[in-house]
């Protein structure tokens, strides 16, 4: 991973570590939908190490909070700090989870799908967060067919 700019922002990753690290939300996406929940993948990273996996867990544990981020989070322990770290979804984060990496100043985003559901990128970029939209095929495509399949279940989670 490159340093700090100096002023306290990391800059990018190369491309191909954003895939790779893409790749391993995706994993865990289709481990929640192997579970029977929504395939919706997190990684959180620190000098190019994950220290922290997460997926949306909202139907597996009955919670309404349990989002791919906030799970990520929650598994990743304890932090001094995020300011160095990067937060990978494969879907872009709703308002919760924007204001959870708001608030806990992680200054970049890697998403794999805004199609499907845009999220809250730009109330993210008015904090100061870069936001990386990749809107990669196979992610677009997983979730299509989850929403085409499961529409109650999708429905629930964006609280339509």
């Amino acid at each position: 991973m490159r340093k700090s700019d100096g002023a306290g922002r990391m800059n990018p990753m190369t491309p191909e570590q954003d895939l790779f690290f893409m790749k391993e939300a995706q994993a865990e996406a289709l481990k929640g939908l192997s579970e029977g929940g929504i395939p919706i993948g997190s990684i959180l990273v620190r000098d190019g190490r994950i220290i922290g996996r997460g997926h949306n867990q909202r139907v597996q544990k009955g919670s309404a909070i349990l989002h791919g981020e906030m799970d990520c989070l929650m598994n990743a322990g304890r932090q001094k700090s995020y300011r160095d770290t990067i937060i990978y979804s494969t879907l872009s984060p709703c308002m919760m989870c924007s204001g959870t990496i708001t608030q806990f100043k992680i200054p970049r985003v890697v998403i794999g799908d805004a199609v499907n559901f845009p999220g809250a990128p730009d109330f993210m970029r008015s904090h100061g967060i870069e936001v990386e939209i990749l809107n990669q095929t196979r992610l677009i495509d997983m979730m299509g067919e989850f929403i085409r399949s499961s529409p109650e279940l999708w429905n629930e989670d964006i609280s339509e």
